[in-house]
C-alpha cells in the first residue's frame, strides 16, 4: 500500500514539475471553446399540453358484439408513428420551414433535425394519456408555429387513421373471403377427386382397407373350403355310381319334363332374390352390394340351367342305350353328381373372384400409408380452410357492425389543456454549464497531456523512486544550494503558473457574466462596435 502511495505520488510530482503543458493546454482549450459557447445561437422551446380522451358511452354498450380496438394502443402507436417522412413533410408545408433551405440536401437535414427536435412525451401516469409536444428553434415564432402544426397532424392523423382503418378492414376482409372461397372449392375439389380415385381402399360405411382385406380373406377361405367339401362329395357320389353289368331298366317318361326337376340352386337363388329386393328399397342399381348380387343371380341361374340340360341329356343317352343309369337309384345318385359339379364349378368362380380381389388389395398394401398421409393432409387442409372461411365470415359483420358504431361516435377525443405559445425568453443553449464543462475538460486534457510528457522525459524527485529504478539503496539526500538559482527558478515558474491560472479564472468569471446577463454586455458592445 505503501507503493502505491508513493507511486502515485511520484506522477503528481511529475505532473507538477511538468506544470507548463497544464497551463498551455487549457490556455488553448477553454478560451476557444468559452469563445465558441458564447457564439452560439439562443433557442425558444414552444410546448404545448395535450390530453386523448378514450372513455366512450357506446363502449360498454357495444361490448361483445363489436370489434373491441385497443384505443390505448392505437394512441402509442400514432405518437410513435407521427414523426413519419410524410408527416414531417407536411408540418414543413405547413410552417413554411421548407423556405429556409435551397437545395436537396438541405432539405434532407431539415427533415432529419426535425425528427431529431420535435419531442413527444407522454406525462401524467401510464393510465392518463396526457402528451407533451415540444420543439426548439432560434425564432420564437418558428417553434409555436412548428408545436401547433404537429398538434394539428397528431389530432388529424389519429381520427383519420379510425376511419381509414375500418374502410382498410372491410376492403381486407372481403379480399380474404374470396380467396378463402376459392382455396376451398380448389380443396373440395381436391378431396372429391382423391376419393373418387382410392374408393376402394379408403374407409366407407362398409370400413377400411384392413377390414376390407380381412373380409376378402375369410370369405376367399369359406368358399375354398366349400370347394373342398363339395368336391370330396363329388368324389364319394361317384364311387357310389353301380356298374353297367348290374341293371337295366327303362327311365320314366316323367324325367323328361325338366320344370318337375328340383335342383340344389333353386333356394340360393330364392335368398339372393329376397336379398336383391331388400336391398333395392334403399339403394340404387348402381350400388356395388346390388351389382354383386344380380352377377351371382345370373351365374347360378345359368347353373341351374346347365344342370337341368345336362340331366335331361344323360338321361335321354342311357334311356337310348339301355343304361343301368335308368333305375330310380341310379338316378338319384346321377342328379346328385350334376348337382355337385355345378356347385364345384360355381365354387371355383367365386374362389377365383376372390382371389383377385385379395391380390388387388394386398398389391396396393405398400402404397396404404402414403395414401392415408395424403388423405389426412387433404383432410386438414380442408378443414383449415373452411374455419378460416367462416372466421371470415364472422369477422367481416363484426367489422361493419363497428364501422357503423365508429361513424356515429368517435372513440377518441383530444382536448388541448396548454395551446403553444411564442416564448419570450430563450430556454437555451445552457451557457454556464458548458463553460464549466469545458473548464474541466482543458483541466484534464492538461493534466492528461503533463503526465504523458513526464512518463515520456521522467524526472526522479525522490530517493525512494531512485531507489525503486536502480535497486541501489539510497542513504542520504543532499539539497541544491541557493547559489545555484533552482529554487528562485521553480519559485518563478510556480508564480507564472498561479498568475496564468488567476488571468484564466477572470476570463471564466466574464464569460459566466455573458451566460447570465447577455443582454446588458451585449448593449455596451453594440455600441462600441
Amino acid at each position: 500500500m505503501q507503493e502505491i502511495i508513493e507511486q502515485v505520488l511520484d506522477y503528481l510530482k511529475g505532473i507538477w514539475i511538468k506544470r507548463r503543458y497544464l497551463m498551455i493546454s487549457t490556455w488553448i482549450i477553454c478560451p476557444i471553446g468559452w469563445l465558441f459557447i458564447a457564439q452560439l445561437d439562443d433557442v425558444y422551446e414552444s410546448e404545448a399540453i395535450v390530453f386523448a380522451d378514450t372513455q366512450s358511452i357506446l363502449g360498454p354498450l357495444l361490448k361483445g358484439i363489436t370489434v373491441e380496438t385497443n384505443t390505448e394502443a392505437q394512441i402509442q402507436l400514432m405518437v410513435k408513428t407521427l414523426l413519419s417522412r410524410s408527416n414531417l413533410e407536411r408540418i414543413t408545408r405547413m410552417t413554411d420551414f421548407d423556405v429556409r433551405v435551397k437545395n436537396d440536401k438541405e432539405y434532407e437535414l431539415l427533415i432529419d433535425s426535425l425528427k431529431e427536435d420535435i419531442i413527444i412525451k407522454k406525462t401524467g401516469g401510464k393510465r392518463q394519456n396526457i402528451f407533451k409536444i415540444s420543439f426548439e428553434d432560434k425564432d420564437p415564432e418558428m417553434a409555436r408555429d412548428v408545436v401547433q402544426a404537429v398538434l394539428t397532424v397528431f389530432i388529424e392523423t389519429t381520427i383519420g387513421e379510425n376511419r381509414n382503418d375500418s374502410d382498410s378492414a372491410q376492403k381486407f376482409l372481403t379480399t380474404q373471403i374470396n380467396e378463402y372461397e376459392s382455396r376451398l372449392l380448389a380443396a373440395e375439389n381436391r378431396l372429391t377427386d382423391f376419393k373418387q380415385k382410392y374408393n376402394d381402399v379408403l374407409p366407407n360405411q362398409y370400413g377400411g382397407y384392413y377390414q376390407k382385406l380381412t373380409v376378402a380373406k375369410e370369405q376367399l377361405k369359406g368358399i375354398e373350403l366349400g370347394l373342398l367339401e363339395t368336391q370330396t362329395q363329388l368324389k364319394s357320389a361317384k364311387a357310389q355310381l353301380p356298374d353297367k353289368n348290374t341293371e337295366k331298366s327303362q327311365a320314366p317318361d316323367s324325367i323328361k319334363n325338366n320344370n318337375s326337376i328340383e335342383t340344389t340352386y333353386d333356394e340360393r337363388i330364392t335368398e339372393l332374390e329376397t336379398s336383391l329386393d331388400s336391398l333395392l328399397v334403399r339403394y340404387t342399381e348402381k350400388h356395388p352390394d346390388i351389382i354383386e348380387i344380380k352377377n351371382r343371380l345370373a351365374h347360378l341361374k345359368k347353373q341351374r340351367s346347365d344342370e337341368i340340360d345336362k340331366y335331361l341329356e344323360t338321361s335321354t343317352d342311357e334311356n337310348a342305350n339301355y343304361s343301368l343309369s335308368q333305375s330310380p337309384v341310379t338316378q338319384g345318385i346321377l342328379m346328385q353328381i350334376n348337382q355337385l359339379e355345378n356347385q364345384v364349378a360355381s365354387f371355383t368362380v367365386r374362389a377365383e373372384n376372390y382371389r383377385k380381389e385379395v391380390a388387388d388389395l394386398e398389391s396396393k398394401i405398400h402404397i396404404l400409408p402414403e395414401i392415408e398421409a395424403e388423405l389426412v393432409a387433404l383432410n386438414r387442409g380442408y378443414n383449415i380452410t373452411k374455419e378460416k372461411y367462416e372466421e371470415l365470415l364472422t369477422r367481416r359483420e363484426t367489422a361493419q357492425l363497428a364501422k357503423q358504431a365508429d361513424d356515429s361516435n368517435s372513440k377518441i377525443k383530444f382536448n388541448v389543456i396548454e395551446p403553444p405559445r411564442a416564448p419570450a425568453e430563450p430556454t437555451g443553449p445552457k451557457r454556464i454549464l458548458l463553460t464549466i464543462v469545458m473548464l474541466f475538460l482543458g483541466l484534464g486534457a492538461g493534466t492528461a497531456l503533463s503526465l504523458l510528457v513526464s512518463q515520456i522525459n521522467p524526472v526522479v524527485t525522490s530517493g525512494s523512486q531512485v531507489s525503486r529504478l536502480t535497486g541501489i539503496p539510497i542513504f542520504g539526500v543532499v539539497s541544491a544550494s541557493e547559489h545555484l538559482g533552482l529554487q528562485k527558478w521553480h519559485k518563478k515558474k510556480t508564480l507564472i503558473f498561479i498568475i496564468s491560472n488567476i488571468l484564466l479564472l477572470i476570463l471564466l468569471a466574464a464569460f459566466l457574466a455573458y451566460a447570465l446577463y447577455p443582454e446588458a454586455i451585449k448593449a455596451p458592445l453594440r455600441r462600441i462596435f
